[in-house]
């Protein structure tokens, strides 16, 4: 296999679950590109029938699939449905998830008052929402005896952010969950099966728009903060996460695992001096 052709998600079938979002729509739209045939997969029906038509009209394959990440029944419908209408699953990118205001932490808020449901809610959606994706989607890849799924986490399980409690909760244990999962699947599938992750930097999503730009759009003291801290000096843009997503999903990394791939600029190895 030439060095090219290692890259290539050609008539690979490949489920993202929160396509709908920011990154979802630049992550969809380049696997795509790839090859792939997308599964697009969200709660929002014309975002995800939007996904769809770009994928189109690069050329690409696309099908549109509401469900809830965390509603079984819903994915194991899905399932069935990718399964009859392409015969197989070769990826699965857990993009799912995001910050919620109810699951921070403010300045002025008493450290000890957090809301309990609010980072529950956190943790639900970003990590269960990551977990119960892979037992249904993953059970393919098991019977195929192949297949490769990437976990979104996150700079702030590398380094813990202030104010995002549940968030970073979320994240740590997603990296955790792709290392132990990353052994499991190589000690019973042999390598056939794979789970890593990518930890995106200082992105600007919906999640975080409100952390991130004060009402007239200018940047808050927070957004300054890490770009001050990002040698870069800018935010990621979605279409960088790109090239570190296929090549995770293709062959050309089909000795790794359990890994975590940070994108950020540089922000995770900067001291600040």
């Amino acid at each position: 296999m030439s060095a090219l052709t290692q890259f290539s998600l050609q008539d690979k079938v490949v489920v993202i679950t929160g396509a709908t979002g920011v990154l979802g729509a630049a992550l969809s739209l380049a696997v795509a590109e790839a090859g792939a045939k997308v599964v697009v997969m969200g709660r929002d029906a014309a975002r995800a029938e939007a996904r769809a038509a770009a994928i189109r009209g690069v050329g690409g394959e696309a099908l549109v699939i509401l469900a809830d990440v965390l509603d079984t029944p819903q994915l194991e419908a899905a399932r069935d449905h990718i399964l009859a209408t392409w015969g197989r699953i070769d990826g699965l990118v857990n993009a799912a998830g995001g910050n919620m205001p109810g699951a921070t932490v403010s300045p002025s808020q008493d450290l000890f008052d957090v809301s309990i449901a609010d980072t529950r809610h956190a943790v639900d959606l970003n990590l269960f929402g990551t977990v119960i994706p892979t037992t249904v989607f993953g059970r393919v890849m098991a019977a195929q005896g192949k297949g490769s799924i990437v976990n979104i986490s996150s700079l702030t399980a590398q380094r813990p952010l202030t104010r995002v409690l549940g968030y970073t909760l979320a994240k740590k244990s997603i990296e955790a969950y792709t290392q132990w999962m990353a052994v499991e699947l190589g000690l019973r599938y042999g390598g056939g099966i794979r789970m890593n992750a990518i930890a995106p930097g200082v992105f600007l999503t919906e999640q975080n728009r409100h952390l991130m730009l004060e009402t007239d759009g200018s940047l808050t003291e927070r957004a300054r903060k890490f770009i001050a801290n990002t040698p870069f000096q800018r935010f990621g843009e979605a279409e960088e996460l790109a090239g570190t997503l296929i090549y995770l999903l293709s062959d050309a990394s089909k000795f790794v695992s359990g890994e975590t791939v940070l994108v950020d600029g540089g922000f995770n190895a900067y001291s600040g001096v």
